[in-house]
């Protein structure tokens, strides 16, 4: 009798054991975490030229990797479902914590323009078209502009100068192939997702009345200062922020415009201009400046020769704009004064 029990608890285990090993073959050991970087995907009963469909993954979906079959590879997706899909549908959760990353760190910087993609496009982890990319953005999304950044366009050399005599050393130099840089934005998107993406792919919503004085330069950032009332409405004065129309500059703008509005006159004018090599972000602010009291305010920062930043203060009493000098700092005098009172 004690044998038989014996017996009978050994087929018991051993039963319980074969049933947990078919649960868990059913299940699926997980290799690792994915996310799919497509717009959209099918799932696949199996891998065949005929196949049934599983199931259908969207742009972003975090999903399971079962199985790697050459190009495809078996996922499971959050309710359960599971089949084959293309590989490179897919990326690392090393992408996404990188997304993520970008995300976090940028949370708070300060929106230098705003746009709209021109086309479907990807939201980069950094600048480039052959870095990694998780999430899609349709075409006319809007989008926060952040920061700006350059680089390489893959297989692209810029045309030779002609501008060197032939057989010159410098026509030498010229023959050599130089990479074609290409301006790239770290954007926000509507859904609070941060990462690079092409400028060319983005349209900025500069206000057509301001846009109309760009002077063929391209606007890179604007900003509302403040509102002036003409009548019964309310306009805006905007500070522009301008570059030369072509990408890879080793600045991100040259040029500051401010625009005031002339009540008498109904339109904009330019109240101040400024070149020099500026970089980004440009901050945009209120303060009290004491008898003239509050006043919109605005941060520019400029490099100097050897690539030092320094910042710049400026205020607007319409339509007179001044540079704000901190405690100790001087007017510098610019070489055209000193040439005057040689003269």
């Amino acid at each position: 009798m004690k044998r038989f029990r014996q017996q009978f608890s050994l087929c018991i285990s051993i039963s319980i054991l074969l049933f947990s090993s078919a649960c868990n073959r059913g299940r699926g050991r997980v290799l690792e975490v994915a996310y799919v970087s497509g717009v959209q995907a099918t799932l696949r009963d199996h891998v065949a030229a005929v196949y049934e469909k599983a199931g259908v993954v969207k742009n972003g979906e975090r999903v399971e990797v079962l199985d790697h079959d050459r190009r495809f590879v078996k996922v499971r997706t959050a309710d359960g479902t599971t089949g084959w899909m293309e590989q490179r549908y897919l990326v690392s959760q090393e992408v996404f914590d990188q997304i993520q990353k970008l995300t976090a760190d940028n949370q708070n910087d300060p929106v230098q323009a705003r746009g709209a993609t021109r086309n479907d496009t990807n939201l980069h982890v950094e600048p480039g078209r052959d870095t990694e990319h998780l999430y899609q953005i349709s075409s006319g999304e809007k989008l926060s502009l952040l920061k700006r950044g350059t680089a390489e366009k893959p297989g692209a050399v810029a045309a030779p100068s002609r501008s060197a005599k032939p057989g010159s050393k410098k026509d030498e130099q010229d023959k050599k192939p130089v990479p074609v840089i290409e301006d790239w934005w770290l954007v926000r998107d509507s859904h609070n997702r941060v990462g690079w993406v092409l400028a060319r792919m983005i349209d900025l919503d500069v206000p057509l009345d301001i846009a109309q004085y760009a002077e063929g330069q391209r606007i890179v950032a604007f900003f509302v200062l403040n509102q002036v009332q003409d009548g019964d409405k309310k306009v805006a004065q905007y500070l522009t922020v301008l570059t030369e129309p072509r990408d890879g500059l080793p600045f991100d703008f040259n040029q500051i415009r401010v625009f005031t509005w002339n009540v008498r006159r109904h339109r904009y004018e330019t109240a101040y201009r400024e070149r020099m090599e500026g970089a980004l972000p440009v901050t945009v602010s209120q303060e009290n400046f004491e008898k003239e009291g509050m006043l919109p305010a605005f941060v520019i920062r400029v490099k100097d020769d050897n690539g030092n930043v320094t910042e710049r203060k400026y205020k607007l009493n319409t339509p007179i704009v001044r540079r704000v000098y901190a405690a100790g700092e001087q007017p510098q005098r610019t070489a055209t004064r000193k040439k005057k009172r040689r003269r």
